[in-house]
């Protein structure tokens, strides 16, 4: 497994880490099988979606705002209720096939570490699963 570190600067932020992923991959010289992804911390997450515009990690981030507002009647005593449930919202994981050395993602696809109270410094653990066949 490799770590590797994730430094944020803002409360609220989808960082693109496809290409850092991807280097993991070819450093390993990994050429079929899967990459888990893997986010230990209770206030970020992880997804993939679109990364050749911008704008729609500005719409996601916006959306989730809006349904998970900062300012609620929380219990929680650290004052960070909503990034916990936007980490439960985007989840903690993802899963994603390589196949001669290279991540199979869609044409506009990319990974993206999501941070929901930083700014911080995060990790990120990446899992190589060789396919056995």
């Amino acid at each position: 497994m490799k770590t590797i570190k994730i430094k944020t600067n803002t409360q609220t932020e989808m960082v693109d880490i496809t290409a850092e992923v991807q280097a993991v991959i070819g450093e390993a010289k990994f050429k079929n099988g899967l990459c888990m992804l893997y986010v230990p911390h209770t206030t970020a997450g992880i997804t993939i979606n679109e990364s050749a515009d911008p704008s729609v990690r500005r719409d996601i981030l916006l959306v989730l705002n809006q349904v998970v507002p900062w300012k609620a009647d929380y219990r929680h005593m650290e004052d960070n209720s909503p990034a916990h449930i936007k980490s439960s919202l985007m989840g903690a994981s993802a899963l994603v096939a390589v196949e001669n050395g290279k991540m199979v993602l869609g044409t506009w696809q990319g990974i993206f570490f999501c941070e929901f109270d930083g700014p911080r410094t995060r990790k990120l653990h990446i899992k190589l699963i060789v396919d056995p066949a």
